[in-house]
């Protein structure tokens, strides 16, 4: 394998999917000798998020100030964003510019390679979430920003086959986004008695995650779904609860302990790139109640149980059948956690070091 670059900036932000993805792997790579400069967007991170990337050996974090690009009105702002990314990567002595929003690419000034990873774009999701209208004009200079950040990338990437597909006929690329699959490290528990409780955890205010209709479908069950996560979003827009059991956020510690219940675990997300809640949880061994939606067939099927639509009756009754038999739960939660032992972190780094390398030789190639 081509040496890889030894000093990567790498965009991250605070509010979802992302910073577990950016952290778990600048730690991978710092394990390999890789420094790794995180440069966060948007809203600030906690006390223990910043805490947590301070224990990791050759990883920075610094707070740009600037904000993320779906929570912005304009392309002005990103534009400037990435003018603060380009001068960060130049003084920290960036071999390689690893960019987690695709839009933030389109301007970015310099001559470093560069990684596009597409976790999720304004375009992509609002078909998910409002498949009957078509993206917002008011939305359409994002579209076309994340259009250019992914063709002027050396490289494109996605967490999973069925979302590169998406990306690629979104934006017409010629090419299709290489598939890298996100990975954790399962956290080692103590066996715990398992509660007959089910459990879902995300961005609750995020349309895609549709809480009201596992709210709906609460009401319908005997046993409690307890939700992890937040139900206001950072621009404000919140969701109603009604009957989720609502646990706010949790740390990871607290997750941990959750899992090690071996809840039944729910998503109903109609959008999802990869899904590392769903991740989490197969590893921990709970058995999958999932969303019958392409990215959750690719990952985890004969691993889980589908439900297909948004009737309430059919979640709940989902729910409620494995909740009520030990044996099927058991079977699936093993299934779940033979099938999570695939999306290794390492497996994840050893691929990203790889087409790191490749991008760098390319770009030098062609210089």
């Amino acid at each position: 394998m081509r040496a890889a670059p030894q000093r990567i900036l790498m965009t991250v932000d605070a509010v979802g999917g992302v910073w577990r993805y950016a952290v778990d792997l600048a730690a991978a790579l710092s394990d390999a000798g890789v420094t790794t400069i995180l440069a966060l967007l948007g809203p600030a991170p906690s006390k223990a998020q910043r805490a947590e990337v301070a224990c990791i050996p050759r990883v920075t974090l610094v707070e740009t100030g600037e904000p993320l690009d779906w929570l912005t009105d304009d392309a002005v702002s990103v534009q400037h964003a990435a003018a603060t990314i380009a001068m960060l990567a130049t003084a920290h002595r960036a071999d390689l510019i690893h960019v987690n929003q695709p839009a933030l690419a389109a301007t970015l000034p310099g001559d470093l390679p560069m990684i596009v990873a597409a976790h999720g774009c304004v375009a992509t999701w609002w078909e998910a979430a409002r498949p009957a209208s078509p993206l917002d004009p008011k939305l359409d200079w994002h579209r076309a920003l994340a259009a250019q950040g992914l063709r002027r990338a050396t490289r494109v990437i996605a967490p999973s086959e069925s979302y590169a597909r998406t990306v690629a006929r979104t934006y017409g690329l010629r090419e299709l986004p290489v598939a890298i699959h996100n990975g954790r490290t399962p956290t080692p528990v103590a066996p715990v008695r398992t509660r007959h409780i089910a459990f879902t955890a995300g961005r609750l205010w995020d349309e895609v995650k549709r809480t009201p209709l596992l709210d709906a479908a609460a009401a319908r069950l005997a046993a409690p779904l307890y939700a992890a996560g937040s139900t206001r979003a950072p621009h404000g827009a919140s969701v109603p609860v009604e009957h989720l059991h609502l646990l706010g956020e949790l740390t990871a510690e607290s997750m941990t302990a959750m899992l090690a219940t071996q809840p039944v675990f729910v998503s109903a997300a109609c959008f999802e790139p990869f899904g590392l809640a769903v991740l989490e949880a197969a590893q921990a061994g709970c058995a999958l109640v999932l969303s019958d939606i392409d990215t959750f067939r690719e990952l985890w099927d004969g691993a889980a149980l589908f439900v297909a639509g948004d009737d309430p009756a059919a979640w709940s009754d989902a729910i409620a059948a494995l909740l009520a038999d030990d044996a099927a739960r058991a079977a699936l939660g093993a299934a779940a956690a033979d099938r999570g032992v695939r999306y290794t972190l390492a497996a994840t780094a050893t691929a990203m070091l790889s087409l790191y390398a490749d991008a760098s030789a390319n770009e030098r190639a062609a210089a």
